[in-house]
């Protein structure tokens, strides 16, 4: 019956992949449960109750996912932008959270008007098929940058903006060895096709840093007390609706919507899910799944819930349908009475496997026709743009706008659409008029 319902032999999949797939994309994303409350607590939110919100709401949204959509892909607070609305909206403007939850409840009824108007579906199909390649590669880029970083491998630089770390510094050096242990180890499983590979290396890596030599200074583990009633349904939806809150709203519903884009493409591109005419097979359904994430989260008490480009580690592990998704959410749940102990799982031992997947996402790139300039510089700037700008966002934005002006130039204007052209409209008033600065 399950195989039936989650369509096991049409995928070339069986239950034990799924179930690898499952807790490989947990594992990889897991760090969530950790960071996301850490960067909200900038805002003045409760840690414990954050946390909580975390494990719940990504668990809701990623099963809803698998059952519905039934994809690969795994949902849970949305890096970057958790960042903007604690730093920036929270502590930078002053505006309470609860006002700021109510700018995720809007913004994630209008993403929901959008997507069952089929709006959301028409644009996605609407990306030349160069772009989606781009984006793809473009988050490979972005997500290898991120892992270098928590691996302590590179810093910033006030003249160069990166730099390699002082490897003398001994906690450093602790998590570049950490990080390169697992990246070894995971390369090997892989060269010999071991099932697991990318599990197996972040379970290492983690129970390594229990040894009293790995252990890293400023990642021991915190106790909290979790309790979900200091921010369940506490955001302030009419505090929202004020006039001069609107450019804050539809920064959030186009960073949201386009990163959220990104990463389904990114990951349907991966598994294989794009038809030869660059559509992907029932984005309908993972766009409406997507879709309740930012107005769950923000009843729960958390940051807009999105897509994750790290269910790729699964995808990479042989999962193709709905059923890893359900393994992961499930693994949320089952994770929250265990919830302090979640320091354990330190950013060195996450990163080999962003890297590992990082490269893995490279292979679209051969389809990018070179030979065309009109499409291989559009799709460059977009690619490159992610990990330049730490924004997967801004790379789409780029690449749309730089596509329809090179053909436009090149008086290739027929190979334009309607909805590419729009966009790129929208992307330029974007930037001249995004509050972020």
């Amino acid at each position: 019956m399950i195989e039936r319902f989650f369509k096991f032999k049409e995928r070339n999949t069986d239950l034990k992949t799924e179930i690898i797939a499952g807790i490989a994309t947990f594992m990889a994303m897991s760090y969530i449960i950790a960071a996301n409350p850490l960067i909200l607590e900038a805002a003045g939110m409760d840690r414990g109750a954050t946390t909580l919100a975390t494990c719940i709401v990504s668990g809701l949204i990623t099963i809803l996912m698998g059952l519905l959509a039934n994809y690969p892909i795994a949902l849970a607070p949305g890096m970057g932008i958790n960042a903007f609305f604690a730093y920036t909206i929270c502590k930078g403007m002053g505006i309470d959270w609860r006002i700021g939850l109510g700018f995720f409840f809007i913004e994630g009824i209008i993403i929901l008007i959008i997507t069952f108007t089929k709006l959301r579906e028409i644009i996605v199909n609407s990306i030349p098929y160069s772009l989606k390649c781009a984006i793809s590669v473009g988050i490979g880029l972005f997500l290898t940058f991120i892992g270098f970083e928590n691996a302590g491998i590179i810093t910033k630089d006030p003249v160069t903006f990166v730099k390699l770390s002082n490897f003398q510094n001994i906690e450093v050096l602790k998590c570049v060895i950490l990080t390169s242990i697992g990246l070894f180890l995971i390369t090997f499983l892989l060269y010999k096709k071991v099932k697991g590979a990318i599990l197996i290396g972040i379970l290492t890596a983690t129970l390594m840093n229990l040894l009293p030599f790995f252990k890293i200074k400023g990642m021991e583990l915190s106790f909290l007390n979790v309790n979900l009633s200091p921010t369940f349904f506490k955001l302030d939806i009419i505090g929202a609706l004020k006039i001069v809150y609107i450019p804050l709203i539809f920064t959030l519903l186009f960073v949201d919507f386009f990163d959220t884009i990104g990463t389904i493409i990114g990951v349907a591109t991966k598994a294989g899910f794009v038809d030869k005419d660059g559509k992907i097979k029932g984005v309908g359904r993972v766009l409406i799944s997507d879709s309740f994430g930012p107005v769950v989260a923000s009843l729960f008490g958390t940051s807009t819930v999105t897509s994750y480009i790290e269910s790729a580690a699964g995808i990479e592990e042989g999962g193709r349908t709905g059923f890893a998704s359900l393994v992961t959410g499930l693994l949320f749940f089952i994770v929250i009475p265990f919830t302090p102990f979640v320091g354990f799982i330190v950013p060195p031992a996450v990163a080999p496997a962003l890297i590992i997947v990082g490269i893995m996402m490279m292979e679209p790139i051969l389809r990018i026709n070179f030979n065309d300039y009109t499409e291989s510089v559009p799709a460059f700037i977009t690619l490159i743009s992610m990990p330049f700008t730490y924004s997967i966002s801004n790379g789409i934005f780029l690449g749309f706008i730089s596509y329809v002006v090179i053909k436009l130039i090149t008086g290739r204007i027929k190979e334009i659409s309607p909805v590419m052209f729009i966009l790129s409209l929208f992307f330029i008033i974007f930037f001249v008029l995004n509050p972020i600065g």
